[in-house]
């Protein structure tokens, strides 16, 4: 088992949630302040981490087995994210879907820094 921090579709709630039968909620999180937060194509969110000028983001950290990571979560994942990790607000680590370095893709990024979560950037959008 390892710790995932989810700041998108997999949260309580949201259309991929069922990815995560199985895997025990830990607790709602903040990332530490470093990161640049992105809608990609207004379908996702991507973090991308920074030395200066980021934020923190919200979300939900899981205690999710190997497998299910290998096997569901990471296949579901659009391929402008990466498996990465952060650090929580509280000094700890967690495995996280990072922006792919460097972005290649031709969807447009958003810049969503400001807003720091995804459910209260959708519900504004």
């Amino acid at each position: 088992m390892t710790l995932m921090f989810f700041n998108g579709g997999a949260m309580r709630g949201e259309p991929l949630h069922h990815l995560l039968a199985g895997s025990p909620f830990v607790t709602t999180a903040e990332t530490a302040p470093k990161y640049r937060f992105y809608a990609v194509g207004d379908q996702c969110p991507a973090l991308y981490p920074v030395s200066h000028g980021g934020a923190a983001v919200t979300g939900e950290v899981y205690d999710v087995s190997l497998d299910d990571l290998r096997d569901k979560v990471l296949p579901s994942e659009p391929h402008e994210l990466e498996l990465g990790v952060v650090e929580l607000a509280d000094g700890s680590s967690a495995f996280a879907m990072l922006l792919r370095r460097p972005y290649t893709s031709h969807v447009a990024l958003r810049d969503i820094t400001e807003i720091g979560d995804w459910r209260a950037y959708r519900a504004s959008a």
